[in-house]
């Protein structure tokens, strides 16, 4: 995301490799902005049907819907034209062709067409992931929060499969109303729940009223942490399902363990996910764009309950370990990706004049 890093590195004589961490499906829709601008699907107008197709972003056309564009996608607030912020990544996405290659944090069996259509584009691409289940670090390694680890002992007090875990990441900010509707549909699915709330995540309001309301509304079901370790929650064996947010972390954390999503995307490239894991790997439900309790009761029921949903969330799980298994594709990716590294510093240091002879 800092492009400029490219060129000072290539200008020095040092061979630039660009690593994104984003899914591939959304890279792939932040390359096809120019497209998607020519053909008239972008920017989507204020009140324009968000379930019309949308054409222009290669291997999707069967499935991807204007809601499912990455938010910047949607016209700016105050001019109803190209948000700003859409044309900056889209620059940004475009300018890693320049790098030597292009590493993503993903594996073909989640995303072989967006891969096969990035590829074009760039010198090369690294499918490497998920690196979280790859390279095994310390559960707190990359948490922007200190992490209650309490609430494992909660979850060893609850019966298999029952608890339904709740985080939306680390920057979203939803308002009262719809902390309230998240609360009532939750409580009415009739699950116990672990609600991941962050100390600046409703607005203004007071977090420990707000945990209060939790508990009071749960009676006795209801578990409130400030931040989870996540992992560790998400593979055990009391969750049943996640509602989430839709950030690539998340996504990856929750397919590598088998467990059925409910998606409530609230940025970037969360809209892209979701529609993914809802009609495209199978492992989840859609929820953007709605926020009300009889909605949230019903899909969290359902991802609850549903045979379907847990079959295929498990089934994508086994695939994805395959594939980081010695002789899998991301396995096979890292170790080409090292012999790839050492060709560059090989003809690097061949290149470079030595300093006596400057």
């Amino acid at each position: 995301m800092l492009p400029f890093a490219i060129n000072v590195a290539e200008e020095l004589g040092v061979p630039a490799l660009a690593f994104r961490t984003a899914s591939a499906c959304s890279f792939l829709a932040y390359l096809s902005v120019p497209k998607l601008v020519e053909l008239g699907e972008v920017p989507v107008p204020a009140g324009a049907d968000l379930d019309a197709p949308v054409r222009g972003v290669p291997g999707m056309e069967g499935f991807l819907r204007r809601r499912d564009l990455p938010s910047f996608c949607r016209g700016d607030d105050r001019t109803g034209g190209l948000h700003p912020i859409l044309k900056i990544i889209a620059e940004f996405s475009a300018h890693s062709c320049n790098a030597r290659a292009l590493i993503l944090n993903t594996t073909a069996s989640l995303e072989r067409s967006a891969l096969a259509h990035i590829a074009p584009h760039m010198r090369d691409v690294f499918a490497i992931g998920p690196l979280h289940a790859m390279f095994q670090q310390p559960a707190a390694g990359g948490a922007l929060w200190r992490e209650d680890d309490g609430c494992t002992a909660w979850l060893d007090s609850q019966a298999d499969g029952t608890v339904v875990y709740v985080s939306l990441g680390s920057f979203a900010i939803i308002s009262v109303e719809e902390f309230t509707e998240f609360l009532s549909g939750l409580v009415s699915a009739g699950h116990p729940f672990l609600w991941v709330l962050r100390p600046d995540m409703v607005g203004a309001s007071q977090n420990a009223v707000l945990q209060d309301a939790i508990k009071a509304a749960g009676r006795g079901k209801a578990r409130v942490v400030e931040w989870a370790p996540q992992r560790d929650v998400l593979r055990h064996r009391a969750v049943g399902c996640f509602l989430t947010h839709a950030g690539w972390n998340s996504t990856l954390e929750s397919v590598a363990e088998g467990v059925p999503t409910v998606c409530w995307p609230f940025f970037v490239d969360q809209q892209t996910n979701s529609r993914f894991m809802a009609a495209v790997w199978g492992t989840g439900l859609d929820m953007k764009d709605v926020c009300e309790r009889a909605v949230v009761e019903r899909m969290v029921r359902e991802a609850m309950e549903s045979v379907e949903l847990r079959r295929s969330a498990q089934a994508l799980a086994q695939q994805v370990r395959q594939d980081i298994a010695h002789g899998g594709s991301s396995a096979e990716e890292f170790k080409r990706l090292v012999g790839f590294i050492n060709e560059l510093s090989i003809s690097t240091r061949g290149s470079t004049p030595s300093p006596d002879k400057e």
